[in-house]
């Protein structure tokens, strides 16, 4: 798989969630893939400092991601 497919992987994971995380009027974003094993995401408006943010990270954006690109070791939120 090309890094472009991972991107495009990615990115469908992403939008598989956003509507659960507009719903609480929050958004995430992609910014960036490290060796085709990382992500690294921003969590933005009601989910920056949100209590179960951490949690949604890992139950729902890390799963879901891991679902679409099963070699993604970890999503790693930058605030």
């Amino acid at each position: 798989m090309t890094s472009e497919e991972l991107r495009v992987k990615v990115e469908l994971a992403l939008d598989e969630i956003r509507p659960f995380l507009q719903s609480d009027g929050g958004d995430i974003s992609l910014i960036a893939i490290e060796d085709d094993k990382s992500v690294k995401v921003r969590l933005e408006g009601n989910c920056v400092g949100c209590s179960v943010n951490q949690m949604t990270l890992k139950s729902g954006v890390e799963m879901t991601i891991k679902k679409h690109a099963p070699q993604i070791e970890k999503v790693i939120n930058l605030a």
